[in-house]
């Protein structure tokens, strides 16, 4: 009987989406550089509200998320009418997939773009169509030439995980300007807040009615362990999507752990200095042991080997190290290593780890 309980189609075609490794066998003390995590830990200011909310545990949360979604608002200078708040960002843009494509529909998405694209096209019962990248870089171009009268969604990170690459504000207001007005473009914002000066696409989502921005606190905010996120773009879509989100998806702890957290722009403003800083270190540190990387707007680094088995081999010396990095060969880049900008220690000392492995001829013995 149970071969007649069946799911809908295509959910039996997602891959188990894998999180960044946490621990090595029989290391006590492994230093984690594999999902992106801020090393300096959230905003003090954070860290409060969150102690503070214990004190409502035993009430329902805002079903609206009014002050977290006015914080935002006025941090950001946008309509708190058109911000959508999620657990996480990846509920988000699994809400747009709901809300508007499904069976006999195509969801764009570029070939070394974030796993979960994929995923949320086929929960859905939607076809995702994987573009192909120059040199690791989105190419508008690519998709446009991909679009069809069955596309309903474009999604596009920028920067980009887990190249690190961007492209600039003109190259994608040309693609919003080129796509069909019945096709979303979605502007995933996870990293934006590490690039000094940028939007994320806010100008974008707030001028076009095709356009929404995508954003996290799970990165630089240090908030990844309370998975809150936030949308903003189209009054309309934005309306359509808070129909068929859970009233309740974020508690106290969340909304007042992000609302504090927005407001601590300094926090923000002294993590992106100092990741900047580090990330120029470990780029260069890599590139003097023949270990290239794209140059990269976000807080990790794709360090480029010979080929698979050498990046393998890296892979297996860190940990025996004490080191978890990030392989991505199901991106499609199965010769890279994705390398998390931890803290000064934490950088020199996965360097250090390279370096060796390299004068050991790539073996690491």
């Amino acid at each position: 009987m149970t071969d007649a309980i069946r799911p809908q189609p295509g959910i039996l075609e997602i891959a188990l989406y894998e999180g960044g490794a946490s621990h090595v066998a029989g290391i006590s003390d492994a230093i984690k550089l594999s999902s992106n995590e801020n090393p300096f830990g959230p905003s003090p200011q954070a860290k409060a509200a969150f102690l503070r909310a214990v004190h409502n545990l035993h009430r329902y949360p805002s079903t609206d998320h009014a002050a977290l979604r006015e914080a935002i608002g006025e941090v950001h200078g946008l309509d708190p009418a058109r911000i959508i708040c999620g657990a996480g960002s990846d509920e988000v843009l699994l809400l747009l997939c709901q809300a508007y494509a499904g069976p006999g529909d195509e969801v764009i998405h570029t070939e070394h773009g974030f796993l979960m694209y994929p995923i949320a096209a086929r929960s859905v019962g939607a076809t995702p169509v994987r573009v192909a990248e120059r040199e690791r870089r989105v190419d508008p171009e690519a998709i446009l030439a991909a679009v069809t009268e069955r596309t309903r969604i474009v999604f596009v990170a920028n920067p980009n995980n887990p190249t690190g690459t961007m492209i600039g504000p003109a190259e994608v207001e040309r693609l919003a300007d080129a796509l069909p007005q019945g096709v979303l473009l979605v502007l995933d914002g996870a990293y934006a807040e590490y690039v000094e000066g940028f939007d994320g696409g806010a100008a974008l989502a707030t001028g076009r009615g095709n356009v929404v921005m995508t954003r996290t606190f799970s990165k630089i905010y240090g908030l990844g362990g309370l998975r809150i996120g936030w949308g903003y773009g189209p009054r309309a879509v934005i309306d359509v999507l808070n129909r068929i989100r859970n009233p309740f998806n974020l508690s106290h702890a969340q909304l007042d752990a992000a609302e504090a957290a927005v407001r601590d722009q300094d926090h923000v403003a002294e993590c992106r200095a100092e990741n900047a800083r580090l990330r120029a270190w470990l780029a260069e540190a890599l590139a003097r042991h023949g270990v290239p990387c794209d140059p990269s707007m976000a807080n990790f680094v794709l360090a480029r080997f010979a080929d698979q088995q050498e990046a393998a081999a890296c892979d297996a010396f860190l940990q025996s190290q004490g080191l978890i990095v990030r392989r991505v060969a199901g991106y499609g880049l199965p010769h890279c290593l994705r390398i998390t900008v931890g803290d000064e220690s934490a950088c020199r000392r996965v360097a250090h780890a390279i370096g060796q492995f390299r004068e050991q001829g790539g073996t690491g013995r």
